[in-house]
């Protein structure tokens, strides 16, 4: 999130100042390179020293090859990959994001003769599109991609995404098993871990998971996520130990990496610890801004009674979500989530939950969601609509459980 204001690369700047500094032709150049999107200076925990090293000279090595030829399109979309990759790692989203696509948008309208260079941007936008909650712009993307290249793995990987979230899940299962035949990989494992669970083979999720986690590499920030994946299926369905046992070995492969760091105060605040849960969530927050963590800051504050310090770490989410918003980020789940669970507020919790159900009523989250908000307001009749809306893929989520056991589903 962009919230706070980042440095910028200082010996960028310098950089193209050496490689811009003379003559007429050279200063056109120069500004046509000051209107790309900035890289931003990562906080201190989170460098890595040599992929941070590497992400800088990435970055310039683009910057200088745009200099010379300012329609390169393999240097923009080089670009949009390392902001994705930057939003990821960093949490800035607001600024990330909308850099990628305006490179990826310049690709795709210049119309290059070299398909492979339009199949790639048209991939790397709808994985944006994707992490921006644009689910339905994501699959019509991701579908104009598959007509250029229907052999390649990643664009399988993002239609199965597509579908999930737009709660067709049959699609979704096709696509995983296409892409999973073509290359086998952290990628596909991943997708397949995810599909088991939400059909409701828990057991076979972490299987696949696990089988993610081995594919990967030690330290990369993709493996760093599906180990942190694992830990939260172990988590999710009572095995704590485990969870935290990988929580652990993420940070002895990756230290500092926030999101473990966060998840590990989350199980001890689920263990009525909320002492121990605070320092690591706000460990959390010392990395990067991700406004989740603020969430669960502002969970600790409230669950012991001190209002005065949740009203202001919830006047600081806001202003995160609302960037986020201004920068093309669907957050309505995440508003629907605070208002019910944080704000005991189920009115304003349904207008966000319903506006995210016009989009997608198929979603078995969308629906979960709404059944929580209706439990809230009394309203049964509604309950069990999106209790059974949500129970379609036999899915064996605690709170589809709690649901049906409350309605005496089972």
């Amino acid at each position: 999130m962009n919230v706070f204001s980042p440095l910028k690369i200082i010996f960028i700047t310098s950089l193209i100042s050496l490689v811009f500094a003379c003559g007429p032709q050279q200063e056109t150049k120069s500004n046509m390179t000051s209107n790309l999107p900035e890289l931003l200076e990562r906080s201190e925990k989170i460098q890595l020293d040599k992929e941070w090293d590497f992400s800088q000279n990435f970055y310039a090595k683009q910057l200088a090859t745009l200099s010379k030829d300012p329609n390169n399109a393999d240097a923009k979309i080089n670009l949009a990959q390392l902001f994705t990759k930057e939003a990821r790692v960093t949490g800035e989203h607001g600024h990330y994001y909308p850099a990628a696509l305006k490179m990826l948008d310049e690709v795709i309208d210049s119309k290059p003769k070299d398909q492979n260079q339009l199949f790639i941007a048209l991939t790397t936008k709808a994985g944006v599109q994707l992490s921006l909650h644009n689910f339905a712009e994501a699959k019509k993307t991701g579908e104009k991609a598959l007509r250029l290249n229907p052999t390649n793995a990643q664009i399988y990987g993002v239609l199965v995404d597509a579908n999930v979230e737009l709660g067709d899940y049959k699609a979704a299962v096709a696509m995983s098993d296409k892409m999973i035949s073509i290359k086998p990989d952290i990628r596909s494992y991943s997708r397949v871990s995810y599909l088991r669970e939400i059909h409701g083979d828990v057991d076979g999720a972490i299987q696949a998971m696990e089988m993610a986690v081995k594919s990967g590499y030690p330290g990369y920030e993709e493996t760093a996520w599906a180990m942190l994946t694992l830990g939260e299926l172990y988590q999710q369905y009572g095995q704590d130990e485990k969870a935290l046992a990988v929580y652990h070995e993420i940070l002895n492969t990756r230290p500092d990496y926030p999101f473990a760091v966060a998840a590990i105060g989350d199980i001890y605040y689920n263990n009525n610890n909320p002492e121990k849960a605070a320092g690591y969530i706000q460990e959390a927050m010392d990395i990067i801004p991700e406004v989740g963590f603020y969430i669960q800051m502002a969970h600790i504050y409230n669950d012991r009674n001190e209002i005065r310090k949740r009203d202001e770490i919830v006047a600081e989410i806001f202003p995160m979500l609302e960037d986020d918003e201004a920068n093309g980020h669907n957050m309505n789940l995440e508003y629907a989530s605070l208002y019910l669970d944080l704000l005991d507020n189920p009115d304003k919790a349904f207008e966000y939950a319903n506006k995210e159900y016009q989009k997608r009523p198929l979603n078995i989250d969308t629906n979960r969601m709404l059944a929580k908000i209706y439990q809230a307001k009394n309203d049964k009749e509604n309950v069990v609509i999106h209790t059974k809306a949500a129970s379609v893929t036999n899915s064996a989520h605690p709170e589809l459980e709690a649901l049906k056991a409350s309605l005496a589903l089972r």
